[in-house]
């Protein structure tokens, strides 16, 4: 890659380094098998082996592939399992299904539905992947999943997200939130600048990705503007339009020490 500090990089990528402890999973799962060789930083998330993590990646890095390479692994190594994949809509949970869909043909496993939902692979252990449709009121009913995934989890709905959740209290399943940045709102904004501890957090920038060259990147620079290339390739949170005042300074300006005032 080129030397990017020439760069006025205005958004302060800020570093992530708070990450929780987190449990190494067995390392002899051999991604190729899916016909998928993961990166660095792709492998870095694959074998986390994180109970709550959240991935904030550039545009094209792969987040996608990463996400149904975990569900496809998840289900092919523990017999009966469930994955639940979220996706903003009914469309995107079924192009995730039909990239999972290809890695499962890469075992040798004839992928075929579950009977029961739409969007969905069984496999011969028992184990399930769902693509959930992006509405709160249809996705109830699910129990004891052991994966949820929630793919551009910055553009699902609060409501979906907070019904998603209590799935997970029986079976203490894991949680991946796996989104590019859009606006500072959400529950995928809040869990990355305000979240607990637990949340294991990657940011991955397109000036790190090999397979995005740096020309390329001027050039959307240049088409974009800086405040949606910030969004798109950076990894960062910006406002939404013009604003007085950001959202940043707003919170900057609170103080939890001072009393209200009771009027």
């Amino acid at each position: 890659m080129e030397d990017w500090k020439h760069w006025d990089l205005t958004c302060n990528l800020r570093p992530v380094e708070k990450k929780s402890p987190v449990r190494v999973q067995d390392a002899a799962f051999d991604w190729t098998r899916l016909g998928f060789a993961p990166d660095a930083r792709q492998l870095e998330v694959l074998r986390s082996g994180a109970k709550r993590g959240i991935l904030n990646c550039s545009r094209q890095w792969g987040k996608s592939t990463v996400a149904a390479a975990m569900a496809v692994e998840r289900a092919f190594t523990r017999a009966g399992s469930l994955v639940l994949v979220s996706s903003p809509s009914e469309r995107q949970s079924a192009e995730f299904l039909r990239k999972a869909a290809e890695m499962v043909t890469r075992l040798k496993i004839r992928a075929r539905g579950d009977g029961d939902n739409a969007i969905s692979l069984l496999f011969p252990n028992g184990s399930r992947i769902v693509g959930l449709p992006g509405n709160e009121a249809t996705v109830r009913g699910f129990s004891k999943p052991s994966l949820i995934l929630i793919d551009e989890a910055s553009r699902v709905e609060d409501q979906l997200y907070k019904s998603l959740r209590p799935m997970l209290a029986v079976g203490n399943g894991d949680l991946w939130l796996m989104s590019t940045p859009f606006g500072k709102r959400g529950f995928f904004y809040e869990s990355w600048e305000h979240g607990s501890e637990d949340w294991f957090r990657v940011a991955v920038p397109a000036t790190e990705c090999e397979r995005i060259s740096s020309s390329f990147l001027e050039q959307e620079r240049s088409a974009m503007g800086a405040a949606w290339f910030e969004q798109e390739y950076l990894c960062q949170f910006t406002d939404e339009g013009p604003q007085m005042f950001g959202r940043g300074l707003l919170e900057a300006a609170l103080d939890d020490d001072v009393a209200p005032l009771e009027l």
